[in-house]
């Protein structure tokens, strides 16, 4: 047996065990180059994952969220009636992963020509500003931190 060194593996940093088994998820699903895809931007917010994925049919595909992650499986049934004379395009199945950052959405998906295209959508985050008041212990007060909200809410 051997002793995985983990880089989590310091006292400091405790409660990073789910964080370091995606990351051993993603380094072994990155090796798989089946089904080829590209990720493009559509919009100031929005994503698209485009897979290869010709021969398979609807039926034959699952798009799911799991945690933080969009896992597409895709698993085709062989045709038992079919006498093959010559076999070069196999039945297979795959699964790719990708982890995606907080607050990203999958608004949808489709299957076009072969194609298959997942639609996500990146919320832009609103700037958030925060005045931390100095607190004075002048002349024996007990004056401690105080917080002020000054959200672009409030403000104005």
């Amino acid at each position: 047996m051997t002793t995985r060194l983990s880089l989590f593996n310091s006292p400091f940093l405790l409660g990073f065990d789910q964080f370091e088994r995606t990351l051993d998820r993603i380094a072994k699903n990155a090796n798989e180059g089946y089904p080829p895809y590209n990720i493009e931007q559509t919009s100031e917010d929005g994503l698209r994952i485009t897979l290869a994925v010709a021969g398979f049919t609807a039926d034959d595909l699952q798009v799911q969220m799991e945690d933080n992650q969009l896992v597409i499986r895709g698993k085709q049934q062989d045709d038992k009636s079919r006498l093959y004379l010559h076999r070069g395009i196999a039945a297979r199945q795959f699964q790719r992963s990708f982890v995606l950052a907080e607050g990203i959405e999958v608004m949808g998906c489709d299957l076009n020509n072969g194609l298959l295209n997942v639609d996500l959508r990146r919320p832009i985050p609103e700037p958030k500003v925060r005045t931390i008041k100095i607190g004075t212990n002048a002349a024996g007060e007990q004056d401690g931190p105080q917080t002020i909200d000054v959200s672009p809410e409030r403000a104005g």
